[in-house]
């Protein structure tokens, strides 16, 4: 029986970088065997087993062998003869299939070691093509790994498991779990560029894929089109260390851009309800949580009216405030506004610019927030009146905040 130390773990302290987790393939051993020791088995497809002491995960040797469609048609076969050579051979890249022996010495039969010293991600071997996941897994690590590039035969092996329908059998859980990861990687562009090079993103996100080309008007977007716009909001998000949540609302927020009539370019009136629309679709379809659902859902519909909040008169940011449940929910409301500031400097030559839509609307909401609506309740004879006394009491409290002239001026839409 012999451990090695394999995976993310060697790569990570290659690259010197911050190890997180430690994962062993144990080579000679059988299920029987790690039991006596000890072990507590976890793997309900193959054998992998925690550590009775440091509960580090230790999975046996393996092979597989592709039996059907999608990530889960594999046969495993774990037995003590099994051997390292064999269990790094069904990894995905090479810079994730090197192992290193108890003492110390590298096992790197696929040359990881000098990619990554080159900055490549290249597949280990033709069965790749077997594994979906693999597609979204390497298109996440080009997202992490921001100075490494993606090998053209790596790139082309995608290509065809993208024409061959392989992605199409995807489960919905196991896409959303490999993009949300994807998301809070240090650059998340890079995922989606990889994704549309390989032909994967208008099959797994084509409200998104099919932003590109689509004009923006010039003097609001300098870079014009509207995917790349998508891509600086989305890496905008990921520089402001922005929650999951947000980095998911402002990836679909303006989904409807995609739909716009022709006779319409470059504005995009509307663009907000359609968005709306789109982006329900995909968390339906990808099964997204709720708080990430919920948080895209009010971007899309909302993120217009933040922008425009110097614009709008006291009633209209407090009826802004209710319709958003802002009064209930500040936090969530903050969230809003941190992915309308990342929608706001996501453009060319705005990556630094103030965006005073944010400030504005959380003294908004400090002041409407002051009011004391159960004594306002309390004092009003007709209950029917309650909640316009209450709505008035806020647009007076806002009245100092709105710019002489935003009760008339005509509102601008990007």
């Amino acid at each position: 029986m012999e451990i090695f130390t394999v995976g993310g773990a060697i790569r990570d302290e290659l690259l010197g970088l911050p190890v997180q987790d430690r994962d062993y393939v144990v080579v000679g051993a059988s299920p029987e065997e790690m039991l006596a020791r000890g072990f507590k088995p976890v793997g309900r497809d193959f054998p992998v087993f925690l550590h009775p002491q440091s509960h580090a995960e230790y999975a046996l040797a393996r092979t597989e062998r592709k039996t059907g469609r999608g990530y889960k048609g594999f046969a495993f076969r774990a037995a003590p003869e099994v051997s390292l050579s064999e269990d790094l051979a069904r990894r995905d890249l090479t810079i994730n299939a090197i192992a290193r022996s108890a003492d110390g010495m590298l096992i790197d039969p696929h040359r990881g070691v000098d990619d990554l010293a080159a900055r490549v991600l290249r597949h280990v071997g033709p069965a790749f093509v077997e594994d979906p996941v693999r597609v979204l897994r390497l298109a996440r690590f080009a997202a992490r790994f921001t100075a490494f590039t993606v090998a053209p035969e790596t790139v082309a092996l995608a290509q065809e498991m993208v024409a061959s329908g392989e992605l199409d059998h995807l489960v919905p859980e196991r896409v959303w779990q490999e993009l949300a990861k994807g998301l809070l990687e240090e650059k998340p562009s890079r995922m989606f560029d990889v994704l549309r090079e390989c032909g994967a993103l208008r099959r797994l996100l084509p409200e998104l894929d099919r932003l590109y080309g689509v004009p923006q008007r010039a003097e609001m977007h300098p870079e014009i089109d509207t995917g790349v716009h998508v891509m600086m909001v989305v890496d905008q998000s990921a520089q402001r260390g922005c929650t999951l949540p947000v980095r998911f609302a402002v990836l679909l927020h303006d989904l409807g851009k995609g739909e716009t009539a022709a006779a319409d370019l470059p504005r995009h009136p509307g663009h907000e309800a359609r968005s709306v629309e789109l982006a329900s679709a995909v968390c339906k379809r990808l099964r997204v949580p709720i708080e990430c659902r919920d948080l895209a859902l009010l971007v899309a519909r909302h993120h217009g009216d933040v922008h425009r909040a110097g614009q709008l008169a006291a009633a209209e940011i407090v009826r802004l405030l209710e319709n958003t449940d802002a009064l209930r929910r500040p936090e969530r409301f903050e969230q809003l506004l941190e992915a309308c500031t990342c929608d706001f400097q996501g453009r060319l030559g705005w990556q630094d610019a103030g965006y005073p839509a944010a400030p504005l609307l959380r003294q908004a909401l400090l002041l409407a927030r002051g009011i004391d609506a159960a004594a306002i309740a309390g004092s009003c004879p007709e209950p029917a009146e309650i909640g316009a006394r209450i709505h008035a009491a806020r647009v007076a409290a806002l009245a100092p905040l709105v710019k002489p002239g935003a009760e008339t001026a005509p509102v601008q839409r990007t």
